[in-house]
C-alpha cells in the first residue's frame, strides 16, 4: 500500500493531465456530514466487503478517513482483492482539514 499527502492529492486533483483518482471516504455518515473532501465518494468501511465489486478498478484509489487508520486497513483489504493503484491519506480529513483546506471543519 502506499501513502500520499495531503498536499499532494490537493495537487493530483487539481492536475487536468493525470487520471483523477477515486477519493474513497470510509468513514461513518455522522462523520461525512462535519466535512469531507469535495468530490469524495463515501463508503463506510463495514460496507466495504459487500461493495468492493463496484469500485472502479481502472483508476487509481485513495482511501480516507479521519486518521488515516481505517483507511489503511481499507486499503490494504482493496489490494488483496486486486486493486493495484491504492493509497492511503496520511492523517487522513483532519491533516487535510490543517493542511489543505484551512475553512474544513475538524472534529
Amino acid at each position: 500500500m502506499k501513502s500520499i499527502s495531503p498536499v499532494d492529492l490537493a495537487s493530483w486533483l487539481a492536475d487536468s493531465q493525470r487520471t483523477p483518482p477515486l477519493v474513497l471516504d470510509v468513514r461513518e455518515p455522522w462523520e461525512q456530514q462535519i466535512c469531507t473532501i469535495a468530490g469524495s465518494q463515501p463508503l463506510p468501511m463495514q460496507q466495504i466487503p459487500a461493495q468492493f465489486g463496484s469500485i472502479d478498478r481502472q483508476r487509481p484509489i485513495v482511501c480516507v478517513c479521519h486518521h488515516g487508520g481505517r483507511s489503511a486497513q481499507v486499503a490494504m483489504f482493496l489490494q488483496r482483492q486486486g486493486h493495484e493503484d491504492v493509497y492511503n491519506l496520511t492523517g487522513g480529513v483532519d491533516a487535510w482539514a490543517r493542511q489543505v483546506d484551512p475553512s474544513m471543519p475538524v472534529y
